[in-house]
């Protein structure tokens, strides 16, 4: 340890002539970790409701997205098909053809997804185990059956149980009709089961079979998507490169961000903007620091001139308490962090923060990563850097003592 940090460490540490001083100082330190633990919290918040809603799209998104960059649907290539089911990193393809919809089940009617699946969609993204109510079953035999949203189900009041009563599903017709004639195909379907997964999928998706989704719309080669579910420990990236090179142009291959980039691009924005309003805070707890240092040159003003007498340069005098600041600032991060990995620990295992009940989850989710940490750690240090230089500069105008003759 040079000099000027054992000079700041023994100013910040002994007895001041005034309490005030002390009690100054112990206040800086105070709101420093305070807004420390407060900033580490508030992200790993963001970082556990990130993580719980990618975790909940999961079940409803695959690894890998294939869509048409025109259009709604497309005619997907046999031998691409076989191409890409053979790529090392790929486990499941599904075809998926959704459209919009019409449904009334007795006397409800509401507009929502008709989303046709085949028999390999459960396997792809593991929405069968999200059934909360009924079973994921899309045919028995000659019927034809449907799995809804929890959102869908209470718009519908619909109930799974009762076997006899029906779904009608009404679509528009793709091909030119008359005047007179009727606008829509009318199919019905038994719902036999309800998932619940986000809000956004629970209030608008219907899931039927393919076969039933295609028949309907007038189509039987045409898909809407590829859903691609890749081996454990393959390689994304290289996976979608190998897909993209099959599939060709006039295609867009998506990763599960990138399907729900927009959603997750403005938590991120959340995030960081709650991050700079609170690093503001710490600006406003910068000030008492400001005073204490100032107040401890002028206590340590006598000291100062002797110093200087005895040889010591402005810029030693200066890093003198441009190295007491930082101090102040690194007592009150480590004392931040401590608070803060405290209250996490305590909260991911005694979820001592709930949330309202009718969510999937009772407590706050909350997940702390090391890149925050850094963030915070850099942020409170510049903050308690740039605190120290009005005192800093202060220090540097005092002169040395005058010997008399």
């Amino acid at each position: 340890m040079n000099l000027s940090l054992k000079i700041a460490r023994r100013y910040l540490f002994a007895k001041k002539s005034t309490n005030a001083i002390n009690i100054i100082t112990g206040i800086s330190v105070a709101g420093i970790a305070i807004g420390t633990a407060a900033l580490v919290l508030v992200l790993s918040v963001f970082n556990g409701f990130e993580d719980l809603i990618i975790g909940l799209f999961s079940k409803f998104n695959p690894d890998v997205k294939v869509t048409a960059t025109v259009g709604k649907s497309f005619v997907p290539d046999s031998a691409q098909l076989a191409q890409i089911r053979a790529l090392s990193g790929v486990g499941i393809v599904s075809e998926s053809l959704e459209e919009v919809a019409f449904f009334e089940y007795r006397e409800s009617q509401d507009f929502g997804i008709l989303k046709g699946v085949d028999d390999f969609y459960h396997k792809v993204n593991g929405i069968d185990s999200t059934i909360f109510e009924g079973q994921y079953r899309l045919t028995s035999g000659e019927r034809n059956l449907a799995v809804m949203g929890g959102g869908m189900r209470n718009k519908l009041q619909v109930n799974v149980e009762e076997p006899f009563d029906v779904l009608n599903i009404y679509m528009a017709k793709r091909e030119n009709v008359g005047a007179l004639e009727q606008q829509f195909k009318k199919r019905f379907v038994y719902p036999v089961g309800t998932f619940r997964i986000q809000q956004d999928f629970d209030n608008q998706y219907v899931l039927v079979s393919l076969d039933f989704a295609r028949e309907l719309l007038g189509t039987y080669d045409e898909v809407s998507a590829l859903e691609i579910k890749l081996k454990p420990g393959a390689d994304q990236q290289e996976s979608i490169a190998d897909i993209r090179r099959i599939i060709g142009d006039g295609f867009l291959v998506k990763d599960r961000y990138q399907q729900d980039e927009a959603f997750l691009k403005l938590m991120n924005i959340e995030k960081w903007m709650s991050f700079a309003i609170l690093s503001l805070t710490l600006i406003l707890v910068a000030f008492n620091m400001i005073g204490s240092l100032w107040m401890i040159v002028l206590e340590k003003k006598g000291d100062i001139s002797i110093l200087k007498s005895m040889g010591a340069l402005d810029s030693m005098v200066r890093n003198i308490f441009l190295g007491q600041g930082l101090m102040l600032c690194l007592l009150g991060l480590v004392a931040g962090f401590v608070v803060a990995v405290g209250l996490y620990f305590t909260q991911k295992i005694f979820g001592i923060v709930p949330i309202p009940e009718g969510f999937v989850v009772d407590a706050y989710p909350i997940s702390m990563r090391l890149p925050d940490l850094l963030a915070v750690a850099a942020v409170v240090l510049t903050i308690g850097v740039l605190a120290s230089v009005p005192a800093a500069l202060r220090a540097r105008k005092i002169p040395a003592l005058v010997r008399e003759e």
